[in-house]
């Protein structure tokens, strides 16, 4: 293929640009931008006051309130410098990608030029930088991407970029296409390319440090040589209606990535990997994601062929729901996290995608895992140093899927509930052998499976399920040894919940205690608190038809029962229950129910038909009619836009792919063989033992590593090596504000939280005291008792109303709501003014008497006072002139007064009581290194540092009770 000349120079502009700054030797003054110049020490002088200079390299970059960015133009490049200039400049000495090399890139910006795109990665901290290059010539169906292996900073990536824009001139020069936090991969459909991009984030959650945000928007840029609206112009119509079909997926709801933090996994999966690896002294080997839940594998899959370390460039993601809270327990924060993981295997829309396919993957297969901590920005080590063994964090995982048969819902009618059909009869249950070796792979043994669909009905429909799950369980049992068997509950729920006197919650209760007994929960410790770590082998598995209304009813009971078992762990309570109505269990309802809400949307296109107040039978009438609306809304996304919402997944998750001679997606009756094996390939693979069905290791217990402390390998690179995490959240002279602080935003009361400051009588403050709403019933079936009304005569003198009362009575009677007569009037026969303290308590004729005489208090008239002796005219800028004292606020005299009295002090330092230490420590905090995470031997004998060498000796930098796990 033929070069152009432009191409020729670019290319050969970026070799000349490496080799010269290798060829040429330059002086520091050489190399040191003025911003890089240190300023000279301090003389107590205000001009000499160490200064934040910090700078964004990208201006274009903006962040938002929320923590996302907004898009910038595309303007041209601007040169940082002539080309004359940089000639003087060629020093140094590259980094090359390895040990030391960057690896996590937390933001990117896109250049264009006519025939490339160079993607620029940074930093946390926009020292150094790498690049991605794209060719836009390639043909159709060719992606040509080069890694550069160099490692720039600041100066040599700005030479690099002027040296692209000068050989560039010609045709057009090199243009800031776009900034992003994240590329998501390359996907294509009949012609070129894609490469999809996060343009705007959100941050969403925080655990041991580590931020997890949420995809707020995308875009999808083409990798042609033409402009975005001439490639629009010439698209095909097949082009076009793939890019539509596309479109159709909202990415920017309910996607989670994470750039430092592996989200695919469970936090028990994960601390046991990384204590694994210390144990056995192994370096960082390949990335442990579970492909099961990266949602663009299908994307990824361009650049693991054409790069050498793909997920340094490209990011995960996830789909399902990401929610976390805090609980004020007397001043001390409990926070609580919910991660929730749909499987993109077998996923799809409501009737269109049922039971499990050939391969065992079950459809709406949602992983949800609990996390409750006492910790937040505060890492996975224990004091010590121990890796990753801090006590402060515990976990426990359900599961909800399909019921692992094939079986199918015929949808073509108008039935709103169609007939199931079993479409197969596997006498040997293959797909659910495989099915739960997989959850033992996963999970461990025991799997504890609570099926909750209907056992009685006059026509059989969802019973026809229930008994061949039962023999189902029954013929896999028989190869399972005695204690690794599968436990199977079946709960008659929707039954339960029409029939008067059946306690759905507490059944729920019981079925969650008797999983906790069997499975556990995780619990993270160190060589001080081994005897009360522990693992969670096995899982809850919930069904129901849909694996929505009644699973998540179940999952949050069940949750709640891990819940108060967290917080004991923890030491925040002394029990190992919580109960309904209190805040704790209130903020967890509600994050639950927005859990189970997002994951109905996703399956079925409607939120929760039955939610928590169902079952509890709390506000009936409201709920009901609730239910009524979602039912139909599921009923018309159903029938009419889940055969859109398939086609959309089918494309993103590369279930389909476009080939020369193959039917279009939308010409498929039916996307069985996208989700199944071919028939033909069934003889070329090895069948599956129908006895020996499942892989023995799977079945052993769990168990933690010993807690290790840093090796002196890790501890010689530095911080940064393996918390390099921390300088995501700890950014060095970075201004922000608390609006864009997660950690801050998380210390907010929830909104639907009672607020205990206007509640009449004794209100306690704990997060674990039930409160019951107002005329609330103790039971459903009890009515609530009803209260006096005492009804206020406006004629009546005492204020008290009553047929009954004689007027003796009620001459003696006074009422709160009124003050005596002897009270309200005056000697001279006048009515006196009411307390407006009491206003809230006035009558209707007090309130008449007080506007037709009107007065004001003492303390109100010397407000006023101060109110209109204020100047009308502030000076922006202090003088050392006094203002007078005759016309103007004292309050606003004695600012000025203080303000001035310093004007024309040389000397700042004794007037603000600044000693030498204290000025030096702050000159030098305001100076970042190289290594900001690193703490030498120089630095443990600062102030800064005491708390730290504390944590180093085995002392927590936490401790604020007795039942803190650290003070036991």
């Amino acid at each position: 293929m033929m070069v152009s000349n432009q191409q020729e120079l670019a290319v050969n502009g970026e070799d000349a640009a490496r080799r010269q700054s290798q060829d040429h030797d330059v002086s520091p003054e050489e190399v040191l931008s003025p911003d890089e110049i240190p300023p000279p020490t301090g003389t107590g002088r205000p001009e000499d006051f160490p200064v934040n200079d910090y700078k964004h390299e990208v201006e274009s970059v903006k962040d938002d309130d929320d923590g996302g960015i907004s898009k910038g133009q595309a303007p041209s490049f601007q040169c940082s410098s002539s080309p004359s200039v940089m000639q003087g400049n060629k020093s140094a000495v590259y980094e090359k990608v390895g040990e030391e090399g960057v690896k996590t890139m937390s933001k990117f910006t896109l250049y264009e030029t006519s025939t490339r795109f160079y993607l620029v990665g940074h930093d946390a901290l926009d020292k150094r930088f790498r690049v991605l290059k794209i060719d836009r010539t390639a043909p159709p169906g060719h992606l040509n991407i080069f890694e550069d292996d160099i490692v720039y900073d600041k100066r040599r990536i700005d030479q690099l970029l002027n040296t692209i824009e000068e050989g560039n001139k010609n045709t057009g020069g090199m243009k800031l296409k776009c900034n992003s936090w994240g590329l998501l991969g390359f996907i294509r459909f009949t012609e070129a390319y894609y490469m999809l991009l996060i343009t705007k984030r959100a941050q969403v959650a925080m655990t041991g440090g580590h931020y997890i945000y949420q995809v707020e928007a995308t875009e999808l840029i083409p990798l042609t040589t033409g402009s975005t609206s001439r490639f629009a112009r010439d698209r095909n119509p097949e082009e076009a209606r793939y890019l539509s079909i596309l479109s159709s997926l909202d990415l920017a709801k309910h996607f989670y990535f994470s750039y430092t933090y592996n989200i695919t996994r469970t936090l028990q999966r994960n601390i046991i990997r990384e204590r694994t690896a210390l144990s056995q002294n192994i370096k960082d080997g390949p990335h442990d994601y579970n492909e099961m839940f990266v949602w663009n594998h299908h994307l990824l899959e361009p650049a693991s062929r054409a790069l050498k370390n793909t997920y340094d460039w490209c990011i995960p993601i996830i789909h399902g729901y990401i929610e976390q809270a805090s609980l004020d327990v007397f001043g001390r924060r409990v926070y609580m996290t919910i991660i929730a993981r749909r499987s993109r295997i077998f996923a799809g829309a409501r009737y269109l995608k049922r039971g499990t396919n050939d391969l065992g993957y079950v459809a709406n297969d949602v992983e949800t895992e609990q996390i409750v901590a006492n910790k937040l920005t505060t890492s996975f080590h224990a004091p010590g140093p121990y890796m990753y063994a801090s006590p402060c964090y515990t976990s426990f995982v359900q599961h909800r899927g399909s019921i692992p048969l094939y079986w199918t819902q015929d949808n073509t009618g108008v039935t709103p509930k169609p007939d199931i059909d079993i479409n197969v009869i596997d006498p040997f249950y293959s797909p659910a052998a495989m099915h739960f070796n997989n959850l033992f792979e996963r999970y461990g043994a025991p799997v504890y499976i609570l099926n909750l669909i209907k056992q009685r009905e006059r026509m059989p429909r969802e019973s026809k399920l229930l008994y061949e799950y039962q023999k189902a369980i029954a013929f896999l049992n028989q190869s399972l040894p005695e204690d690794r068997q599968i436990q199977y509950k079946s709960f008659d729920m929707s039954r339960a919940a029409k029939t008067r006197g059946q306690d759905v919650i507490g059944t729920l209760e019981i079925i969650g205690e008797e999983t906790l007994q069997k499975t556990g929960f995780f619990l993270n410790g160190g060589p001080n608190y081994e005897d009360a770590a522990q693992v969670q082998n096995g899982i809850a598995r919930t069904n129901c038809i849909d694996c929505l209304d009644r699973t998540n009813a179940a999952q949050f009971v069940i949750g709640k029962r891990a819940l108060g078992r967290q917080l004991q762990a923890l030491g925040v309570i002394a029990g190992n229950t919580v109960e309904y109505d209190t805040d704790c269990v209130n903020t967890f309802t509600h994050m639950f129910h927005a859990h189970g809400d997002t994951i109905a949307i996703q399956y079925g296109g409607s939120h929760l038909v039955n939610t928590m107040s169902t079952y509890r039978k709390i506000n009936e009438w409201k709920s009901q009619s609730r239910d009524m609306v979602e039912s139909f809304k599921r009923y018309y996304h159903n029938s009419f836009l889940d055969s859109q919402r398939q086609e959309a997944y089918n494309l993103f998750l590369g279930n389909y792919i476009f080939a020369q001679g193959q039917p279009m997606l939308w010409d498929l009756p039916t996307d069985y063989y996208l989700h199944h094996k071919r028939p033909d390939e069934w003889s070329r693979e090895t069948k599956l033992q129908y006895i020996d069905w499942f892989d023995p290791k799977f079945l052993g217990n769990l168990s933690l590593p010993p807690a290790l402390g840093p090796s002196h390998e890790l501890l010689r690179k530095g911080v940064d090596q393996f918390d390099d995490y921390w300088i995501e959240y700890y950014r060095p002279l970075a201004l922000s504000s608390f609006t864009k602080i997660f950690s801050w935003k998380m210390s907010a009361r929830p909104r639907y939280l009672p607020d205990g400051s206007h509640h009449p009588g004794t209100w306690d403050p704990s997060p674990f005291a039930p409160r019951k709403q107002p005329q609330e019933p103790e039971s459903p079936g009890k009515k609530p008792v009803r209260k006096g009304v005492t009804i206020i005569d406006p004629h009546n003198g005492d204020g008290i109303f009553s047929p009954s009362a004689t007027h003796a009575d009620s001459s003696t009677k006074q009422s709160i709501l009124r003050e005596s007569k002897s009270q309200s009037t005056l000697s001279n026969g006048t009515n006196a003014p009411s307390d407006k303290s009491r206003m809230t308590q006035w009558t209707l004729n007090q309130f008449h008497d007080n506007s037709l005489n009107p007065f004001v208090t003492s303390a109100e008239e010397e407000e006023y006072k101060q109110y209109i002796s204020h100047p009308l005219n502030i000076p922006l800028v202090v003088s050392a002139e006094e203002p007078s004292y005759e016309s103007t606020n004292h309050d606003f005299v004695e600012y000025v007064t203080g303000v001035t009295a310093n004007i024309g002090n040389t000397d700042l330092n004794k007037e603000f009581d600044i000693s030498e230490e204290d000025f030096a420590d702050y000159a030098e905090f305001l100076t970042v290194s190289d290594d900001p995470l690193d703490v030498t031997e120089e630095d443990l004998g600062k102030k800064r540092y005491k708390a730290y060498k504390q944590w180093l000796r085995g002392k927590s930098l936490f401790k604020q009770s007795k039942v803190d796990p650290e003070s036991r």
